[in-house]
């Protein structure tokens, strides 16, 4: 091969390796429109929404109360588990009419069927995904990690508010847990006991 031709490769590779960093780049760049439009078609709730939406909660201006809407908004609780997870999960009620702008709370109830401490994490979404911004949980325990010993039964809180802007044609909202076994969770605690 002549120099004048390794020379000519060698232009290419640097200017190749050059769109290809430049195209890391932006795609790291882009992740962040892509993580939302994916949270928005599967109804997930996202990271900012829940951290906007918390920090909007109940923070009266002046010491006026929040607006509370006169309409009803029918709020459904769905829950699965895991098939590795040896719990029962499941809502104290299923279904609950609520005014916009006001604070309730309902109680999720969890047992351990096992012998051993497991640790379990809830991951919410809201259906339809257009209400997920508008459903503010002040506490929920889906927040951490849920670890029960064996045989232990729990009631597990949820205060939310459904926001007073919620739009006029959502009617119905329905809100699912799907709670998972954290495997390594549980490994750290079986070495905590052989220690």
């Amino acid at each position: 091969m002549t120099p004048e031709a390794q020379a000519r490769n060698k232009r290419r590779t640097v200017w190749l390796l050059s769109l290809l960093v430049l195209g890391m780049f932006g795609f790291g760049f882009a992740l962040v429109p892509l993580y939302s439009v994916l949270c928005q078609v599967t109804g997930i709730q996202s990271v900012s929404i829940r951290s906007a939406g918390d920090g909007n909660i109940n923070q009266p201006t002046g010491g006026s109360a929040v607006r509370e809407d006169p309409r009803l908004v029918t709020i459904k609780f769905d829950t699965s588990v895991h098939p590795n997870l040896p719990w029962d999960f499941s809502p104290r009620k299923r279904n609950l009419k609520v005014h916009p702008g006001k604070l309730y709370q309902v109680d999720f109830a969890a047992h351990n069927h096992s012998s051993e401490v497991v640790t379990g994490q809830a991951i919410p979404s809201v259906a339809p995904w257009q209400a997920t911004a508008y459903l503010n949980k002040l506490e929920c325990f889906c927040f951490s990690q849920q670890t029960l010993t064996g045989g232990e039964s729990v009631d597990m809180p949820l205060r939310f508010m459904i926001s007073p802007d919620l739009p006029e044609e959502i009617r119905s909202v329905t809100l699912s847990y799907s709670l998972m076994k954290l495997e390594n969770t549980q490994s750290e605690s079986k070495k905590h006991e052989k220690g």
